[in-house]
């Protein structure tokens, strides 16, 4: 959720909100700081669904590592806005279904690359990395990551819940084309997004509130833009929805749609 920053979220100050400690309150955790709360309070007061939110795109990450690691038979991965490491993270969905995968996490919060390293440890037979990088810094996010992962084999990038902080839509696609360009053939873009187009009044407010403070601007895209930032490859089905009912497993076919879309698409 946080490798995107200005002078004021990049480094480790617990007197400005933080996406990542925010949304790792929504999911329940402990590593957040009374501004978090604070703030997250607020917009939760506004917004009660954020926390099913939160959640819902927390299970989209599973749902779409465990596609690719099965059906897709992806082994690499590259996950940019790590994000505070809940429950079932990148590596730990992937390598329960194919224990040799490679993940290599991408994010310049400090706080989240404290607990990466400590807690985002590989299978055995599988390998984990760490990269202090940011977005719109593609060509170190790359250099980085070939210390680790194969670029002559398929690759999942994964983009949940950081592209809504590039507010230019040129520059945010921009951004992934540079990265979806260095990965060959065959491999695959995840990418999920806050929106006006579910809940759209108190969205805008809960935005408003966000943007009014000292932490990286933010925006909201419709299911339109979010599907312009794919590009040209190939939309996985049902192609861009909301991030609960993407690919839904047993038990999740009638869940309420939350304003976080997802999407996956593949390179051809």
């Amino acid at each position: 959720m946080a490798a995107l920053g200005d002078d004021t979220t990049s480094k480790l100050d617990i007197g400005v909100p933080h996406s990542a400690r925010l949304w790792n309150y929504w999911l329940g955790g402990k590593d957040n700081f009374a501004v978090d709360r604070a703030v997250a309070d607020q917009i939760l007061a506004m917004v009660p669904e954020m926390v099913a939110s939160a959640r819902a795109d927390r299970a989209f990450l599973g749902r779409v590592v465990r596609y690719l690691a099965g059906e897709a038979g992806i082994r690499q991965f590259l996950d940019v806005g790590t994000g505070i490491p809940t429950a079932n993270n990148t590596h730990e969905v992937a390598q329960q279904i194919a224990p040799s995968s490679r993940i290599v996490y991408v994010d310049n919060d400090p706080l989240v690359l404290v607990h990466a390293r400590a807690l985002l440890t590989s299978h055995p037979e599988g390998r984990t990395d760490y990269i202090d990088a940011d977005l719109r810094e593609p060509a170190a996010i790359i250099e980085g990551a070939r210390r680790t992962l194969d670029f002559d084999q398929p690759i999942a990038l994964t983009l949940l819940g950081i592209l809504n902080f590039v507010p230019d839509d040129d520059n945010a696609a921009d951004l992934v084309a540079r990265l979806v360009d260095a990965l060959p053939p065959g491999s695959y873009l995840a990418i999920s997004h806050p929106t006006t187009e579910i809940n759209g009044e108190t969205m805008v407010e809960a935005l408003r509130l966000w943007n009014e403070g000292p932490a990286a601007k933010m925006v909201l895209r419709s299911a339109e833009q979010v599907k312009r930032l794919f590009g040209d490859l190939e939309m996985v089905e049902p192609g861009v929805v909301s991030c609960s009912q993407w690919r839904p497993e047993k038990g999740e076919e009638d869940a309420e749609p939350v304003p976080h879309f997802g999407g996956v698409g593949r390179k051809a």
